[in-house]
């Protein structure tokens, strides 16, 4: 039997997904690459097709958001750029001093600098890969200053590029991240810090997939994070284990949807070019691609406001929270989870009657909402 039968409809050549990304993207736009956040961010939330379509055809979502009338609050300000630039200059001035001493190593001449330079991320990742494989073999200490990886999400490929990525001379690898916020008292921010780790984790997952093909080459799930120490500038170190982070990144990003499956699905209409597009027509095109927004989105998402929006309208749980609409069972929108909670079990006949939805009374979350009105009333004195 021809194994087309079982297969499925058949996806589309890559070339045909690549052609149609760039005709939503705008023939005039410049694509957007992706970065280690964003993939963190996109795993964190592997449901929302609107944000891995976007994101693979390199739509400039903070312009997106703001033809919609839905400007982005997220991002981080030209200060903290720049400030987070001048320490990370200062980490690895004078041929990294400073972050050699954080590792140990007294005498710089005893540590390699290999050169990067390649034309294009394919030809940097090409690259890196064979200093890598050189310096695991060297039986010295290597410092690989800004490197290109390459993971696939989405059946994409997205091209990333830690601050560091450090060889021992034992042939363990280890990612570097380097924050501007400071380690007071040799501790941080516990919310920076799981986000530089869930960055972090994306760099290890993808400098796994080196080291699956280089001899005697082992990937650390222990990352440095160098910080300024204290309100100083003097840079300090602490490991931070990210297994937890890569393990949960590792599944999410094998669950994201295919590209090429997504765009199939997709009404010959749609387009997210911002120059030519109204925000009518833009609008429609976003509305035509299913999300899953979360809270979580605004402090991730440049599109987070526009969601929030339509959640919202639609009265959708989710608007509530991830734990909410886990803890709501079958209730999907706010209306329904109010008239569950209004309604006793001798009103279930007459709110069917009126068209309302609130669930039947066997159902544990309904119980639950009930009951937590009759506690609330009576902590008001409503009764």
């Amino acid at each position: 039997m021809s194994a087309s039968l079982d297969s499925g409809p058949p996806r589309p050549p890559q070339t045909t997904v690549r052609h149609r990304l760039a005709e939503l993207r705008g023939p005039a736009s410049v694509p957007r690459p992706l970065d280690a956040r964003a993939v963190a961010a996109l795993a964190a939330n592997p449901g929302c097709r609107r944000r891995a379509l976007l994101d693979g055809a390199g739509v400039d979502k903070t312009a997106l958001a703001a033809k919609l009338g839905s400007p982005s609050g997220y991002g981080q300000s030209q200060f903290a750029i720049a400030r987070g630039n001048a320490f990370e200059a200062k980490v690895k001035a004078d041929g990294g001093r400073e972050l050699l001493r954080l590792l140990g190593v007294e005498e710089p001449a005893e540590v390699d600098l290999p050169d990067l330079a390649a034309a294009g991320p394919q030809g940097r990742a090409a690259r890196t890969a064979l200093a890598l494989r050189e310096a695991t073999g060297a039986g010295r200490w290597a410092l690989l200053d800004h490197p290109m990886l390459a993971v696939e999400v989405a059946g994409a490929p997205v091209y990333l590029e830690p601050d560091v990525v450090v060889v021992h001379p034992d042939g363990r690898w280890t990612v570097v991240e380097i924050k501007s916020f400071p380690m007071i008292d040799g501790a941080a921010d516990p919310a920076k810090v799981g986000a530089a780790a869930r960055q972090a984790a994306v760099y290890v997952l993808a400098l796994g997939r080196v080291a699956a093909v280089t001899e005697d080459a082992t990937v650390s799930h222990s990352v440095l994070l160098v910080c300024p120490k204290d309100f100083s500038n003097l840079p300090t170190a602490a490991a931070v284990d990210v297994r937890k982070q890569l393990s949960v990144t590792r599944r999410q990003v094998e669950r994201l949807t295919r590209l090429d499956e997504i765009v199939a699905a997709l009404p010959e209409d749609v387009s997210f070019d911002v120059a030519e597009c109204s925000p009518e027509r833009l609008a429609a095109s976003v509305e035509a691609v299913p999300h899953a927004y979360a809270p979580e989105c605004l402090a991730a998402c440049e599109l987070a406001f526009h969601c929030r929006a339509r959640a919202r309208a639609a009265g959708v749980v989710e608007a509530l929270g991830r734990s909410v609409r886990g803890e709501l069972g079958g209730l999907t929108t706010i209306g329904e989870v109010l008239a569950a909670a209004r309604r006793e079990s001798g009103e279930d006949a007459q709110g069917a009657q009126d068209g309302e939805s609130g669930g039947s009374g066997d159902d544990p979350a309904v119980a639950a909402l009930r009951r937590a009105r009759e506690l609330r009333a009576e902590a008001l004195g409503c009764r």
